[in-house]
């Protein structure tokens, strides 16, 4: 029988389905019906998981949802409540607000009761940050693991320390909102002038180009001691946490920002704008207490646990920055991260966890790829094309298709890539991709500019072959599914001069031939007329969409921006 398992249904709403046989299918609702966020139950992810696998409901033997409304709203109010003699008109607004929310959520599940054809049908609801951490360890392999997760807040909590051992996985500490590095990170992001909840990839890669000089600040705002779990300075934020920005004037005078700029970011109001060198400090001093936090965390419970192996999971793991620290400094043999360590992937987490550690039924295979999203035949294809009059040329062959590939890229083309299932999480893994050769003239500036319209200071990845990867990087087997950075030797700092981050440091992308065949004999041919087996990867979406799913999608993306070819499983379109 089958599980399904769904995300919280706050935001990022996904579903999972579950076999005996591993993940039969998962999807986030939001690529689906083409918004970057989605809320509620996830109806088409469910609808399109339901008929990959080709069972309807009556193959449904658990829906479990990684949330617990009532739970969340009793912490929330409480922690509300304790804040009410020094803010009563904010703290009321928020309980009023989060009654509203329990209402909607509390309405979703009945609904989801009703949705299922199988009287017997259950449906169980699990804690926010049990089913991250349960992502996180039942897709990593390890035997026993150390499992943190920390995000913004889920269920009223903003993070949680687990241990797993075989089918097992028990917590040892959770984490109170709003003692959350993840939740600052965001209160940076909205100060600096990016849209939080959204916009925290743009902080983390700002804050390599800047200097850590209040990274003490933001230690002390964020822990007590090294090492101990999260806890928030209260000193430095309004007496009620209000506000758009709940900075206090504390925090404010000890970056030096502008008092007005200071009001006017609490209210929400127009504000003049942070200096640029100033934005770039704070990203920088925010993420790199939030990597120490991290580490200290993990070092304190792998020295308290003897575990060596250690899973991670939450928003705030989704940044291979903080990955990367935690990698390097701290004792562990072993790390995996979620790959999907946003609030999609709890889905994979509630029914990994009810099925192995609630029905006690043996692990299965680790985690080597993300396709399990909607796939595509030629004759699909074939007809979206056709109804768009678009002139193409058909292939025999995947030779002809690699063929055809690999001279456009020779020619400086930037490529779309549409091979196979479309990837579960935010990243793009080789399936729906951007290519590009890192040695085209003007490739970074092209893609910038006339495909993804973003910051110049952003990098885009690299991807290579896992057989040659050694050769030009260090990295770790996180980078597999581009969770982390890489180090670029002599020779590749050498090829790669414009894409390296500050400390030779790379966003990789290592291409194993059993995750991506197709990707990986790519990345081979480009090596033989070319400086090095490598590409550049990034996503194949418009500005402001999630990643394309379907081929009408791909084929919209291709002709609504600058990418000059579209190689779609046999299919190639290219423009003049």
């Amino acid at each position: 029988m089958n599980i399904l398992g769904l995300s919280g249904l706050a935001h990022d709403s996904a579903a999972a389905l579950l076999s005996d046989g591993g993940i039969l299918a998962a999807m986030e609702e939001g690529k689906l019906v083409r918004r970057r966020t989605a809320a509620g139950i996830p109806r088409e992810a469910i609808r399109f998981c339901l008929e990959r696998a080709g069972t309807g409901w009556s193959g449904v033997e658990c829906v479990v949802v990684a949330s617990r409304p009532v739970r969340a709203w009793v912490r929330q109010a409480w922690m509300r409540a304790k804040r009410t003699p020094f803010a009563p008109v904010p703290s009321g607004y928020y309980q009023t607000k989060a009654l509203g929310e329990l209402g909607r959520e509390l309405n979703n599940g009945r609904l989801l009761e009703t949705m299922g054809e199988s009287p017997n049908l259950r449906v169980l609801h699990l804690e926010h940050h049990l089913c991250h951490a349960a992502s996180a360890f039942y897709a990593s392999g390890f035997d026993r693991a150390l499992a943190i997760t920390l995000d913004e807040q889920g269920d009223g909590r903003s993070g949680s320390v687990a241990l797993g051992q075989d089918t097992r996985l028990r917590v040892l500490e959770s984490i109170p909102f709003p003692h959350s590095p993840a939740w600052i990170f965001s209160q940076v992001t909205d100060l600096i002038g990016f849209t939080p909840h959204a916009d925290e990839h743009k902080t983390q890669w700002l804050g390599l180009e800047g200097e850590p000089v209040f990274e003490s600040l933001f230690l002390e705002i964020l822990r007590r001691s090294p090492g101990k779990l999260p806890h928030l300075s209260s000193s430095y934020f309004n007496a009620g946490l209000a506000g758009h920005i709940a900075f206090s004037g504390k925090f404010y005078r000890a970056v030096g920002i502008d008092p007005v700029i200071g009001k006017a970011a609490e209210t929400g109001s127009p504000r003049p704008p942070v200096p640029d060198a100033l934005r770039k400090q704070l990203a920088a001093s925010v993420q790199q207490a939030c990597c120490k936090v991290a580490a200290e965390l993990a070092e304190r419970y792998r020295l308290e646990t003897g575990a060596k192996s250690l899973c991670l999971a939450g928003g705030l793991f989704l940044n291979p920055v903080v990955v990367s620290h935690v990698e390097k400094n701290t004792g562990f043999d072993s790390v995996f991260v979620q790959p999907a360590a946003g609030n999609e992937g709890t889905a994979l987490g509630a029914a990994w966890y009810v099925r192995h550690h609630m029905e006690g039924k043996p692990r299965q295979a680790a985690v080597e790829h993300l396709a399990w999203g909607p796939s595509y035949t030629n004759q699909e294809i074939k007809q979206v094309l056709e109804n768009c009059k678009a002139r193409y040329r058909y292939h025999n062959s995947d030779a002809q298709s690699l063929e055809e590939a690999t001279q456009l890229l020779a020619a400086g083309k930037i490529v779309g890539w549409f091979h196979g299932a479309a990837e579960f999480g935010p990243r793009a893994l080789g399936n729906r991709s951007l290519l590009a050769s890192p040695w085209a003239p003007y490739v970074k500036e092209n893609l910038n500019e006339f495909v993804k319209h973003r910051e110049s200071f952003r990098p885009f990845a690299i991807a290579v072959p896992a057989e040659r990867a050694a050769e030009y990087f260090e990295y770790t087997p996180a980078a597999r599914f581009m969770a982390t950075l890489g180090v670029a030797k002599p020779e590749a700092a050498r090829l790669l001069e414009g894409f390296l981050l500050p400390g030779s440091r790379v966003r990789l992308h290592v291409v194993e031939r059993s995750a991506n065949p197709l990707l990986w004999q790519l990345l081979c041919r480009v090596g033989q007329i070319s400086e090095a087996p490598m590409l550049v990867n990034t996503s194949f979406n418009l500005f402001g969409e999630p990643l394309v799913v379907s081929p009408r999608d791909a084929v919209r993306s291709y002709f609504c921006s600058g990418v000059d070819a579209l190689v779609m499983e046999s299919f190639s379109l290219t423009k003049s």
